[in-house]
């Protein structure tokens, strides 16, 4: 079951603070929803530890994220993909773009694409949509929070 989420987030740092933050492990795992562990395995590589609730299914996700077309500090797309166990997978990513708004904020876009399998998927794509929709809208305003407060 694929789905497409899309927002915006004005972010009160410059383009260079916030591009760092989004390369930066510390940051994202602090502000990704459910977030165990994040570990560094190259400069564009990483191992993560999620948990995630969906309705009455509660995954712990083991998996892997990429980073691919890096344009600094301007753009990037982010892919990661999770395997849960009996609940199934997920996987999916997100382009991700940044624009100068003035000296002191940027506005960072994102167009992501998520897909789900297993016993996940079972669960119907209303409520698949909804949660996904809340925990990049969760993600983004917190870094949001965290960057612009740094």
């Amino acid at each position: 079951m694929a789905l497409v989420i899309e927002g915006e987030e004005r972010i009160a740092a410059s383009l260079q603070k916030v591009w760092e933050a989004l390369n930066d492990p510390e940051v994202l795992k602090a502000t990704i929803p459910g977030c165990q562990s994040l570990e560094m395995k190259s400069p564009t590589e990483m191992a993560a530890t999620v948990v995630v609730k969906i309705g009455p299914i509660k995954a712990t996700f083991n998996g892997g994220v990429t980073l691919k077309n890096l344009k600094p500090p301007h753009s990037y797309t982010i892919q990661g993909e999770g395997k849960g166990g009996i609940a199934g997978f997920a996987k999916g990513g997100a382009d991700v773009t940044l624009t100068e708004d003035g000296p002191d904020a940027t506005v960072l876009k994102y167009a992501a694409k998520a897909d789900v399998g297993g016993k996940i998927a079972q669960l119907g794509s209303r409520l698949i949509e909804s949660t996904s929709k809340k925990l990049a809208g969760q993600f983004f305003s917190s870094f949001g929070e965290k960057v612009g407060a740094a």
